[in-house]
């Protein structure tokens, strides 16, 4: 134990002096340390953290939001503080909402879907097409397979149109038009989009009211509406919120494009996209409904395939 002992103190002993001749400086004194990153980055002020004003009066959808009640009101600061100071993903999609309203608001338009609905796409994706949930929804809409299916999406492990930003718009809105159908009411066509439509009627009935904001739910669910709402005072207003875009900073809608049919056996998307003087890349961005390299296409489907056109990759658009 004590030869252990005299073994360490020795090694001490060197590492002192290792430590003490790293620190000598020019002509034997000690250098100054330099000041850490951090502490020398450190603002005189820091960023300001608050809690949003709500406005006096909201609706979705033409629906009156009832913020006259205490528990609708916190409900909706909690989510947008949530959203507002999730910074950097906020900030991405506020950008995104140049590249995909454009696609998705005349599709909405068209199955008479009010013009919020396009908030609540921004609360299932972020606006990125390329999206897939814990529990396997995807796209744009946040698509499960048995909802894709019932509104005839094709998925698949090659091809799935989950991931085609109109196509899944289309689904979408299919789905909400049944909802208001059902509901009489565009606020509970959104919460049943979250909690499914026998999950809400069940609740409904149970509980012998018909508004979102007089339902108790899963809280997943009693938060959904309000995300939505948040979304659309920041897109309404960014700069009350702390998003300050300049009108540089939102992403072009993609522009330069053609779209080409492709079909047959044995599909190879890189020999697609060679042939069309691009590569595989470029044709994902574009149709990120392509989910593979190769797809056996035994059904003989032929797809419509979106193609950039000189100045894409350039401009990005």
């Amino acid at each position: 134990m004590k030869k252990i002992a005299i073994l360490f103190a020795a090694a001490l002993s060197a590492g002192s002096v290792t430590v003490a001749c790293a620190q000598q400086g020019k002509g034997g004194r000690p250098s100054p340390s330099p000041a850490p990153a951090a502490v020398a980055e450190v603002p005189s002020e820091a960023s300001p953290v608050f809690v949003p004003n709500l406005p006096r009066e909201l609706t979705f959808a033409g629906e009156r939001v009832p913020l006259e009640y205490a528990e609708v009101r916190e409900a909706l600061e909690r989510e947008m503080t949530v959203t507002m100071f999730m910074q950097s993903r906020t900030l991405r999609t506020l950008r995104m909402t140049t590249r995909y309203f454009p696609v998705i608001e005349p599709i909405m338009k068209k199955y008479g879907i009010p013009e919020d609905f396009k908030y609540l796409c921004m609360a299932e994706s972020n606006l990125d097409p390329n999206t897939v949930s814990p529990v396997g929804a995807s796209g744009l809409w946040q698509l499960m397979k048995s909802a894709a299916k019932d509104y005839g999406v094709e998925t698949g492990d090659n091809v799935d149109l989950r991931f085609h930003v109109e196509q899944s718009t289309e689904a979408a809105c299919k789905y909400l038009r049944d909802a208001y159908k059902r509901y009489g009411n565009w606020t509970m066509a959104a919460a049943s989009y979250n909690a499914g439509l026998a999950g809400v009627s069940k609740r409904m009935a149970i509980q012998g009211v018909k508004s979102y904001y007089d339902l108790f739910l899963p809280e997943e669910t009693m938060r959904y509406v309000y995300r939505i709402l948040s979304f659309k005072l920041l897109v309404e207003n960014p700069k009350k919120y702390g998003f300050h875009l300049r009108r540089k900073d939102y992403l072009p809608a993609f522009e330069n494009y053609r779209r080409v049919k492709v079909g047959g056996p044995n599909i190879e998307w890189s020999a697609v996209a060679a042939k069309y003087g691009t590569n595989y890349k470029v044709l994902r961005i574009l149709n990120p409904w392509i989910r593979s390299y190769e797809y056996a296409n035994k059904a003989g489907t032929t797809y419509e395939v979106m193609i950039p056109t000189e100045g894409f990759r350039e401009n990005g658009k």
